[in-house]
């Protein structure tokens, strides 16, 4: 029985071939704009994890308060609130995993005849598993080179793609206000951050070496910033009221008095991006869904058409037998063909301009077989819906005035 129907509905898709590849068409756009419009958002979730990864996980960055002088304030991090104790003070606290100290800012970097300007950032051992980065090459600095403010540096591959263009940087040497750096290792490449900043462009060298050699420090032990990070997502809100009521007590700051230094969560900011791309997804995804919309309006139009076509037709199957619920299936069945058609040929269009896509431009394209999936049940499921109502029109008909009809 299922494979008579079958047969009959794609005779009748052959009778009317090109009223069927129309009507197809319409499922066609709609399968493929959905996969495509699913593709390009499900890609730019993929850029912003991959972005967010790149930062590192659990963060809060506490920034030192600002100054005021002459009527003028410093803006955050002008002022020497935050302090080295305060960071070791902080990393007593439960859930805390790394905490390290951050002094930083651009700074000329000189090898040979090449000169490059990068960000220079000043700081302990626990910054590069804080930011979860690794090396590509050499080795890091250790608590002894914090101690004994050593010349050495770890370098970017954006600083060091410019300062060593045709040659290896490991054990090379970088000037920095004339003061001599040796580079011990390569750091792995991240990429830019959330606010567009190249990650890459920086030299890390030890906190003790950066405030006597390159920055200075006219407030001996204070910092611009503590990298904070916490054990697992689930410590982070106890770590942040560990962390307020820590530096309140240390700064002896009264009740009601405002905080002397500004605590950042990356986390959230981190949430609140990755938040923005899926409901970019779900749009891109919603408004293609408008084309699935039209393509099912379309079947139902022509299933419509052909019911009226072929009353005479319904009224000799059920003459000779055939029950309603023969009609409905009959008429089900070439409206989930049509349907199903439309979907496979969509699928194709839908991932050969995704793949095109990627091809031609810089955009972050990712075809999941889930996408394909729900997109193509959803088109199967908008065939049978609105070819419900026709196939139920046709099996209603009265076999005597189905006969009549001319």
């Amino acid at each position: 029985m299922l494979k008579a129907m079958l047969g009959e509905a794609w005779q009748a898709m052959g009778a009317n071939r090109l009223r069927s590849g129309l009507t197809m068409l319409g499922m066609v756009i709609g399968v493929g704009s959905v996969v495509l419009m699913l593709a390009i958002g499900q890609g730019a979730q993929y850029s912003v994890a991959q972005t967010i990864s790149t930062m590192g996980s659990n963060l809060y960055i506490v920034i030192s308060g600002s100054t005021s002088a002459g009527g003028l304030r410093s803006g955050s991090g002008g002022g020497p609130t935050l302090t080295i104790a305060d960071a070791e003070a902080i990393a007593e606290l439960d859930g805390v995993a790394n905490v390290a100290p951050v002094q930083q800012g651009t700074q000329q970097l000189v090898h040979g005849p090449n000169n490059w300007s990068a960000t220079v950032v000043g700081t302990t051992p626990p910054y590069l598993d804080a930011r979860a980065w690794t090396l590509q090459s050499g080795y890091p600095f250790g608590d002894s080179d914090v101690r004994a403010a050593t010349r050495v540096a770890l370098i970017g591959q954006t600083a060091a793609d410019n300062l060593f263009p045709n040659d290896d940087p490991l054990g090379q040497t970088v000037r920095i206000r004339q003061s001599p750096f040796v580079i011990i290792g390569v750091l792995a490449r991240k990429g830019q951050n959330l606010d567009g900043r190249d990650q890459d462009d920086t030299l890390i060298i030890p906190l003790t070496t950066a405030q006597r050699k390159v920055f200075g420090n006219p407030f001996p032990g204070s910092v611009r910033m503590i990298m904070v990070q916490a054990a697992s997502a689930e410590a982070m809100p106890a770590v942040e009221a560990g962390m307020v009521a820590l530096l309140r007590q240390r700064h002896r700051l009264r009740e009601g008095q405002d905080n002397d230094f500004y605590l950042r969560n990356l986390a959230a900011a981190a949430d609140s991006a990755a938040e923005t791309t899926r409901v970019m997804s779900l749009l891109l995804g919603a408004i293609a869904s408008v084309s699935l919309l039209v393509g099912g309006i379309g079947i139902m139009n022509i299933m419509l058409v052909s019911v009226t076509e072929r009353t005479r037709e319904i009224g000799i199957r059920m003459a000779i037998g055939a029950r309603q619920r023969d009609i409905l299936a009959q008429f089900l069945f070439e409206a989930l063909m049509i349907s199903v058609a439309g979907c496979l040929i969509g699928l194709f269009v839908g991932v050969g301009g995704a793949l095109l896509t990627n091809a031609l431009t810089d955009m972050v394209i990712v075809i999941s077989g889930t996408s394909v999936l729900v997109s193509f049940a959803v088109a199967a499921g908008v065939g049978v819906f609105f070819g419900y109502y026709p196939a139920r029109r046709a099996a209603a008909l009265d076999p005597i005035e189905a006969l009549r009809h001319q």
